[in-house]
């Protein structure tokens, strides 16, 4: 049954196991991991769409959904709680006569054809669910209809010598789509995808039965679908976007945008009050800064107490600082505790994780005896480092570390 005609449908692909950033994803979904202090990762695909009119959005999850899931909720600190619309979690299923995990990203809108028919929308946008960035999606349809193309593909100007890490489109003058390389040794274009595509929907939805009418094929948008598209002569054009965005898939670019956000030189604007960020916040008293504390240029959340120095640093909501403790250079997820006289340095520590007296957690990378075999340090979520205990630099921990002991790779 169609319930009322909606001009885009958004999908955001959520069910990733997130691998790359190891024991932050162990128990979370990678949209649910904490950004920024107070975000979560999914934040903000779910603000661009309420800011962009989009006001019917389905989150496909299948890895360690539940975190997510409550996340998410009803919908509501988005102004997705509605009857005509709203947020959709859409986990796999089972069918009648099969059960059946998301094989790749295009299964996963296939498996969930039904909910799309259901809005009967023009257009279907496809979303991914580990990117920081802000963006005015109704500015791709705009450009849509005006080209009349069948398929849109938002993309960055990435270096040169970036180009290898991303998959590449290779547009025309006009910026229709010619080719595409999937990250490839020796680029012909510095477009980078931003795996951002805007479908018509009769068009994506045949080729997704083709799609997954073929057993050769690895069900995926960009190493199959978008390929099999351009192959058949659809009309696809490039959307190039200008502005702050960064894929969140790995334990340094994570730690990267978290930097960006206290970095004055780098426009992220998430306190732009025409184009906001929304996120569930918890009621939490103020900050509160001693007297003896030392602040330079950090972002401290609501519910954090800070005694000791902190530098450069992200503190996410209730983390507590010691007297004398240093943090610098470093992102603490909330409910961190660093107790007197620890310091945390290059690291990012996972919710709830307490740093006893005098441990010490990464390095400076100035202090590094050989730069290549240094990196950040990283604590999972809920874990304790014992007194004088020390985690040396590019490590990755999630078991809890006794008191005295120094670990290494």
């Amino acid at each position: 049954m169609i319930r009322h005609n909606k001009e885009c449908v958004a999908m955001l692909l959520a069910g990733g196991q997130g691998s790359r950033l190891e024991v932050l994803t162990k128990s979370v979904a990678k949209p649910a991991v904490h950004f920024g202090g107070k975000y979560r990762i999914i934040d903000f695909p779910l603000s661009n769409c309420v800011n962009s009119g989009i006001d019917t959005v389905g989150v496909l999850t299948q890895y360690r959904p539940l975190e997510l899931i409550k996340y998410v909720g009803s919908g509501r600190p988005w102004s997705l709680d509605r009857n005509d619309g709203g947020v959709h979690i859409l986990p796999p299923y089972a069918k009648a006569n099969s059960s059946q995990w998301y094989s790749g990203t295009a299964n996963a809108i296939c498996q969930n054809i039904e909910f799309i028919d259901e809005f009967d929308p023009e257009y279907v946008l496809i979303l991914s669910g580990d990117h920081i960035y802000k963006m005015d999606y109704s500015k791709i349809i705009a450009q849509h209809k005006k080209t009349q193309a069948d398929v849109t593909v938002s993309v960055i100007n990435v270096s040169l010598e970036e180009a290898s890490r991303f998959g590449i489109v290779i547009p025309d003058e006009t910026g229709r789509i010619v080719d595409f390389e999937e990250k490839p040794k020796k680029p012909k274009s510095t477009c980078a995808s931003m795996g951002i595509y805007l479908f018509s929907w009769k068009v994506l939805r045949d080729a997704l039965l083709e799609d997954d009418a073929n057993p050769d094929s690895g069900n995926d948008f960009g190493h199959d679908l978008l390929p099999m598209l351009l192959r058949q002569g659809k009309k696809m054009y490039t959307y190039e976007f200008e502005g702050y965005w960064k894929d969140v898939g790995t334990l340094d670019s994570l730690w990267d945008a978290n930097m960006d956000l206290i970095n004055p030189k780098v426009p992220m604007q998430l306190d732009d009050s025409n184009f906001r960020i929304f996120m569930k916040t918890p009621a939490l008293p103020p900050q509160y800064i001693a007297e003896e504390a030392v602040l330079t240029n950090s972002f401290v959340c609501e519910g954090c107490e800070v005694y000791g120095q902190v530098d450069f640093s992200v503190l996410s909501a209730g983390c507590r600082i010691g007297k004398g403790a240093v943090v610098r250079d470093s992102v603490l997820m909330p409910d961190v505790t660093v107790e007197d006289g620890a310091v945390v340095q290059y690291a990012i520590v996972g919710a709830g994780t307490t740093i006893k007296k005098g441990a010490v957690v990464g390095s400076r990378p100035e202090d590094a005896e050989d730069i290549s075999k240094w990196g950040l340090a990283v604590l999972g979520y809920d874990l304790t480092v014992g007194e004088g205990a020390f985690v040396p630099a590019k490590s990755v921990i999630a078991e809890d570390i006794p008191e005295g002991v120094k670990t290494y790779d």
